[in-house]
């Protein structure tokens, strides 16, 4: 391996880790709004508008690059994105916020990184897709190591771990639904204007959500923490997982890339610790351990916090 390629490994392999982590620590973040009074619909509304600007300059970027290549969306398309605008950062989101009010950030994670075994049942159900015996194995492993955590948190939080749990699989099965329909178009588009535009589709749902649910000067006049964790939330947390997690591809591969997310439940579970005060427990930490090795065996990219995109192919020689 020469000097360069082992510097750029290196670079894929710190920027895919600090991408799980960024992108996991959301929950951190929405954790102290809440502290301050306000509740999900907020906390997501803030963190959508702040991140706008971001998300719509890297959209006008992807588009002039697509256009040059002529990967324009088409009609169709279109309302493909919206779907998934909808689906994957809108109703996941919101469901996630919401169910971050009732349970600690590592079992959101953890549920949260059930994705794959979704995306499995998805494919199982949906498209006949045929499932191998290792592959149930995962499966029930996964859901096992869940449980196991849950129960724990049953113990030490009390019922609404319930109610939280069964929101935060709300918001895991809307974004497996996304990453199971957004294949072809992230072949077609490439992930980063997929991203791009399926997040200004979801700034315009939450927008749309909180006008209807809640009086507009509601966001006006709270405390400067809440709007500083929110602009944290939305540049670190939102916008450069995803610019970190699409360098990290360009360099590992999206297969190598995606194994990094797990990563993220790991880092909660003491994130959570340290700036939350929530308890660790051995049953905490052994149910973890299983999930995430169920998940690991199963080896799939929608493992991933965010569509990954598989690297382009050399041409022949």
């Amino acid at each position: 391996m020469s000097h360069a390629t082992a510097s750029a490994r290196r670079t894929g392999v710190a920027l895919a880790a600090a991408g799980a982590v960024l992108f996991s620590a959301k929950a951190i973040l929405a954790k102290l709004q809440y502290r301050f009074g306000v509740d999900s619909v907020q906390v997501l509304t803030l963190r959508m508008t702040f991140s706008l600007p971001l998300f719509a300059a890297l959209a006008v970027r992807e588009q002039r690059r697509a256009r040059a290549r002529d990967a324009l969306p088409t009609r169709r398309d279109w309302g493909l994105i919206v779907v998934l605008g909808v689906l994957g950062y809108y109703l996941s989101s919101l469901l996630d916020f919401w169910g971050l009010e009732y349970v600690p950030v590592s079992l959101e994670r953890l549920i949260l990184f059930l994705n794959p075994t979704i995306v499995l049942l998805i494919g199982l159900f949906a498209f006949g897709r045929r499932v191998a015996a290792r592959e149930w194995i995962a499966l029930a492993v996964s859901y096992a190591g869940v449980v196991l955590v849950m129960v724990e948190n049953l113990r030490l939080e009390g019922e609404h771990v319930l109610l939280g749990s069964a929101l935060v699989l709300g918001a895991a099965v809307s974004y497996a639904l996304y990453l199971a329909l957004s294949g072809e178009l992230v072949k077609r588009l490439g992930s980063l204007q997929l991203v791009a535009w399926a997040m200004i589709v979801s700034t315009a749902a939450v927008t749309i959500h909180y006008l209807i649910a809640r009086d507009p000067a509601a966001l006006f006049g709270l405390p400067w923490q809440v709007y500083a964790l929110a602009v944290a939330n939305a540049v670190l947390c939102t916008f450069l997982p995803v610019t970190f997690t699409m360098a990290a591809v360009g360099r590992l591969g999206a297969g190598t890339a995606a194994q990094f997310s797990v990563i993220g439940p790991v880092s909660l579970v003491f994130l959570g610790a340290w700036v939350l005060g929530e308890k660790i427990t051995a049953i905490q930490l052994i149910g973890t351990a299983v999930v995430l090795g169920g998940v690991l065996l199963l080896s799939r990219p929608g493992a991933n916090s965010v569509p990954v995109q598989a690297p382009p192919q050399k041409p022949p020689a």
